[in-house]
């Protein structure tokens, strides 16, 4: 790696190339693979209290079976705003209602729906691979800043291919991740 340069910020670069992919993980977590895990709730808010709250801010989520998430709703008076925003968050989970605990059974994914997942999954992992191609330019930037102002063209050179190669390992990374998890979307 080169020497560090006041212009060039390779720390920055790289931290927010790590979150791109960071923010892949998290997308995927939402993806419901057939099996049961209470993390396809993440992305589940909850008009409650006058204002929009994540699910896990007003209930517990539980996972007692491979098959069933449990919510245990805190409040008695949010169980029908829970039920709404789970139904209408597009996860295709329909809850069955017992007092103040959602039982959601995690019906097994027929081959259109894991298709459409592993599609889904793949527009994901464009979208980070994109934002690390931002991130690139915004280094290809800085060392053209850089050389305006003084940077030999040896040093521009050593800096382009340092944040080419950064780029190439992090959306290496992505496609193992996107890889990964079609590989589990689509297993039976």
């Amino acid at each position: 790696m080169p020497d560090d340069d006041p212009d060039i910020d390779i720390g920055d670069l790289q931290r927010r190339m790590e979150g791109a992919l960071a923010a892949l993980k998290t997308d995927f977590s939402s993806l419901r693979t057939g099996r049961a895990s209470g993390s396809v709730l993440d992305t589940v808010t909850v008009d409650a209290y006058g204002s929009r709250m994540p699910l896990n801010q007003v209930s517990t989520i539980n996972v007692p079976e491979p098959r069933m998430i449990t919510v245990n709703v805190w409040d008695r008076d949010l169980v029908n705003a829970v039920d709404r925003a789970i139904r209408n968050s597009g996860l295709g989970i329909n809850p069955v209602m017992d007092d103040t605990t959602l039982r959601l059974p995690i019906p097994e994914l027929n081959e259109e729906r894991r298709r459409k997942l592993a599609r889904l999954a793949g527009q994901y992992a464009e979208s980070a691979r994109v934002a690390v191609r931002n991130v690139r330019k915004d280094g290809m930037d800085q060392v053209k800043k850089a050389g305006r102002t003084g940077l030999g063209a040896d040093d521009q050179k050593m800096w382009s291919d340092e944040i080419q190669d950064m780029t190439d390992a992090s959306i290496a990374r992505i496609d193992e991740v996107l890889e990964a998890k079609q590989v589990e979307i689509m297993q039976v």
